[in-house]
């Protein structure tokens, strides 16, 4: 779709800024009236035929004061070169499009490109353990051949894990805030803006004047749930924002994954539920990613190009290399056993293994050396 016409920016402001209407009011209107100049135009009686538009909801359509904030925001929006998206746009994250409640204008920082791109959301808890970074990293690192967008919140643990774990291999990691681009919640995390905007950046559906209150991140989770194929949730203690997503992305028929623990562990447990619920698919591995998504894994090798790979595996790889050489087909669970590795760190080199081609995974979660 070709780009909004700058004019219409400040009525778009102003509808959003209509307590009363939201998103979805606002896109009725929008249709009905085609833009969003018009819909200050049109009649009231006009606007109350559209379904679900009643008197109430129109009550402070044309109060000044919502105008006055737009031209305020714009200016704002102007002076810092904030850049924007239309829900209609093409710039607009595609999958975010399908969401019913999505906001009809976000705002964005740093080097942002949607477009083709595999998205995936991480989100979890603010206490992150060794267990839950350990993971992060070995799942960041086996998915980065792939180059998929990290979206999270850019919040203390699993968020700022992830994003970081992103930056460190090169991926695109986008930071969904709570609050308006003039400032950065938590302030400790400042530090990491410039090596998040230089690959990626930031977004959010809140203005200069929001701030960073418990509302804008429960709101604020929606958009982490829709603007991704999938949303995995790495650890969660039995109540917390990362659940809230992990629903909304359930409801929105995205597919959730979470990493399981033992019953005893405090920030297993939230996981734990999301699996025993069906609400979510369990992730011991990157592999169980690519697998439920249908992620396509690189082509498969020449026979001289994989000889040539050999040499540039690490010691691990080289180890259930010549495990898998020696003892043929092989459970996941027997290859992390005999190599003496945690599951979910062998899947992950495994998954490596299966890009360089060589290694090739078979029904029933068996491996063998090509």
């Amino acid at each position: 779709m070709p780009e909004m016409p700058p004019h219409e920016l400040l009525p778009l402001l102003r509808l959003q800024k209509v307590p009363q209407v939201g998103d979805v009011n606002a896109k009725k209107l929008l249709e009905r009236c085609g833009s969003a100049e018009q819909v200050f135009k049109e009649r009231k009686s006009t606007l109350q035929k559209i379904d679900g538009i009643g008197s109430v909801l129109l009550s402070g359509l044309w109060d000044d004061i919502h105008l006055e904030e737009a031209e305020k925001e714009l200016q704002f929006i102007e002076k810092n070169q904030i850049d924007y998206a239309f829900f209609k746009e093409d710039t607009y994250p595609k999958l975010l499009k399908h969401c019913i409640d999505a906001p009809i204008l976000i705002f964005k920082r740093g080097n942002i490109d949607f477009s083709g791109r595999k998205v995936i959301s991480i989100v979890g808890t603010r206490r992150i353990t060794s267990y839950g970074a350990a993971f992060i990293n070995e799942f960041i690192a086996a998915i980065a051949p792939m180059n998929p967008i990290i979206v999270s919140g850019f919040a203390y643990g699993v968020d700022i894990a992830a994003q970081r774990a992103a930056t460190e291999h090169h991926l695109q990691t986008v930071g969904c805030l709570a609050h308006g681009l003039n400032q950065i919640y938590p302030k400790a995390h400042q530090k990491y803006v410039a090596e998040v905007e230089k690959n990626g950046g930031f977004i959010t559906e809140f203005w200069s004047s929001s701030n960073p209150d418990r509302e804008n991140f429960l709101k604020r989770n929606r958009i982490i749930a829709g603007i991704s194929e999938a949303t995995l949730v790495i650890e969660s203690a039995e109540r917390g924002g990362s659940l809230v997503t992990a629903d909304i992305a359930h409801g929105y028929n995205r597919d959730v994954f979470a990493v399981p623990g033992r019953s005893t562990d405090k920030y297993s447990t939230g996981c734990n539920n999301l699996i025993k619920q069906q609400k979510a698919h369990v992730l011991t591995s990157a592999a169980d990613l690519v697998y439920m998504l249908g992620w396509k894994v690189a082509e498969k090798q020449s026979p001289t190009t994989q000889k040539q790979l050999f040499v540039e595996l690490d010691e691990t790889e080289k180890s259930i290399y010549h495990y898998l050489q020696l003892n043929g087909k092989q459970l996941l669970d027997t290859v992390a056993l005999e190599c003496n590795l945690p599951i979910f760190r062998t899947s992950s080199v495994l998954l490596n293994m299966e890009m360089k081609g060589v290694i090739r995974p078979l029904p029933g979660k068996l491996f063998e050396a090509i």
